[in-house]
């Protein structure tokens, strides 16, 4: 699995767990909404300074959302 996909999982998981719209979350992170979707679906990558900011609004540490599952 790609970091990209990694990210994306982990970001959507956390998220639906805070039970956070994409809006919210990307109100708490500072960007724009279409940019969490836009990670959310892997459709691009994202910056360590992004991936820091959504790691600050989901709670956890940037290198959470980039942590392969050990299933």
């Amino acid at each position: 699995m790609e970091h990209r996909q990694i990210l994306a999982k982990n970001v959507r998981r956390r998220r639906k767990a805070l039970r956070f719209s994409q809006e919210e979350l990307a109100h708490r992170a500072g960007i724009d909404r279409t940019w969490v979707s836009t990670i959310e679906t892997a459709k691009a990558g994202a910056t360590i300074d992004v991936v820091s900011k959504l790691a600050a609004a989901l709670g956890v540490t940037p290198s959470d959302l980039l942590e392969k599952d050990r299933e």
